[in-house]
């Protein structure tokens, strides 16, 4: 399967809706493996984005490679014994200890190298795949003492912004004013009074090569950065968003459609800190209102015109700080007459 990109006219998703956004990548193009290694057949739900996630992942990383899953939405909905949509190694550990058992796993690899039991040539590839409770929250210890020792792991994130697999409770990167079941909105508070942990920034905060963040929606942006993690010599850290169709109450047909809404309206940036430098990869010239956004979903429905502009101040204040990081105007302003 062959990708071809070109380095200036990339048509990324809403390209027609709005014009070409250019893509700072600059390849010609790349191939991708026709071996499946995640397979069809599992039972996540319909517009859910986390088989597109982990498909590519696994497109990239080969057949060498050891996954672990800690408890969540893709575990559950990948292992029901007595069958797995896995080809590769898999393990499944607890919600908290991602970022251990993959540091043992890592550690095994190195030892089993120098007394030759495996050639010390072979590159095997071990990552981590959970999600925002295992990760932000439940998992962050291990997470954190996996990437300042500096094991050569790669973690992927999928952020569905709440705990989805066990009823959609607020979790650390539940966005403000959404509402969740320990997050309800009513009429004195308005859901989730929280922001969202900023994973990329913290994980990039410990020191490792690289850090980034996706949206399966720009498909070629989030292959290329899982590329990038497979070459780095030591730990480095993709914080994926991801939709959730029970959990953000869209219809299944929307799941790719509002992932393209999450970058167009600049709620999601794309964007990478490599070895400290950071960059935006996905350069959004005008954006759409973030009601575009929050329209589609049930878990923003009960906001009022002044929610709304609270959370548009919120978004706009993000953008620019991110602009004056990467040094230019990549996320442009809103475009109030711009079409959903």
């Amino acid at each position: 399967m062959s990708f071809k990109i070109n380095v200036r006219g990339l048509q990324l998703p809403g390209a027609g809706r709005g014009g070409a956004l250019e893509a700072l990548y600059e390849f010609e193009s790349f191939d991708l493996p026709e071996q499946e290694l995640f397979m069809p057949g599992h039972g996540l739900c319909g517009g859910c984005t986390i088989p597109v996630i982990t498909r590519h992942m696994l497109k990239v990383l080969g057949p060498d490679t050891i996954v672990v899953n800690p408890t969540g939405c893709l575990e559950v909905s990948t292992v029901t014994y007595p069958r797995t949509n896995w080809a590769v190694p898999w393990i499944h550990v607890a919600f908290g200890n991602g970022g251990s058992v993959a540091s043992g796993i890592e550690a095994a690899i190195k030892v089993l190298k120098r007394r030759g039991v495996i050639d010390p040539n072979r590159k095997i590839n071990v990552v981590v795949v959970a999600g925002d409770g295992a990760t932000a929250d439940i998992g962050f210890q291990a997470l954190s003492g996996m990437l300042e020792r500096g094991h050569r792991v790669i973690y992927v994130m999928y952020d569905n912004e709440g705990y989805m697999n066990t009823g959609i409770q607020r979790s650390g990167t539940t966005p403000l004013f959404a509402s969740a079941t320990t997050s309800p909105a009513g009429k004195k508070i308005p859901g989730n009074l929280t922001h969202k942990k900023p994973m990329a920034f913290i994980a990039a905060a410990h020191g490792i090569p690289y850090s980034a963040t996706a949206n399966p929606a720009y498909l070629a942006d989030m292959i290329q950065k899982f590329k990038k993690a497979a070459e780095v010599d030591g730990p480095s850290f993709l914080h994926i968003i991801q939709s959730c169709t029970p959990g953000w109450r869209f219809e299944p047909k929307y799941g790719i459609r509002v992932m393209e809404l999450a970058t167009e309206t600049g709620f999601w940036v794309n964007y990478e800190i490599e070895n400290g430098v950071f960059r935006i990869t996905t350069p959004v010239p005008k954006r759409k209102p973030i009601e575009c956004f929050l329209k589609l979903q049930g878990r923003f429905r009960h906001l009022t015109k002044e929610h709304i502009a609270i959370l548009q101040k919120v978004i706009d204040e993000d953008v620019k700080r991110l602009n004056e990081m990467a040094g230019g105007e990549f996320i442009g302003p809103v475009d109030p007459e711009a079409k959903c």
